[in-house]
């Protein structure tokens, strides 16, 4: 693949079954159910806080992102969160993340945040790379 061959964009209606699928590659506490993603998804698609994007190659979506921005009262205005991001098993390390992650720090900076955070156990080199530092500790409490 080359670089020509990615093209990221906002995610479509059309793209549910790809990003359905991606979606399922998470291993965490929940496991994706296809009656609630399809009730989730047009809401984000249309959510000016939020953006999900695709990276697509050859037509088919290898990966996505979806991210919010938020105001805060910390941070004297919004700040990005990166809430989830998956690329394809057998397609990482292509360049596909690192399109994704850069084209929400665009979107980000049009929407004024101040940063761009995310929590994850994945990839922590990943993130280096791409200039981000450890910040803090993340606490959850599953309520359901």
């Amino acid at each position: 693949m080359t670089s020509d061959d990615l093209l990221v964009r906002r995610a479509e209606k059309a793209d549910a079954d790809e990003i359905f699928a991606l979606a399922r590659e998470f291993g965490l506490t929940f496991r994706p159910e296809r009656d609630a993603f399809d009730l989730a998804l047009p809401h984000l698609l249309k959510n000016d806080d939020a953006l999900l994007l695709t990276a697509v190659v050859g037509g088919r979506v290898l990966g996505y992102l979806l991210g919010f921005v938020h105001l805060t009262l910390f941070a004297n205005g919004p700040v990005a969160w990166v809430e989830e991001a998956m690329i394809q098993t057998g397609s990482r390390r292509q360049g596909l993340g690192r399109a994704l992650l850069e084209e929400f720090e665009e979107w980000a900076r049009t929407r004024e945040a101040g940063y761009v955070a995310m929590a994850t156990r994945r990839a922590p080199e990943f993130y280096h790379a791409l200039g981000y530092e450890e910040s803090a500790t993340f606490y959850r409490k599953v309520l359901r």
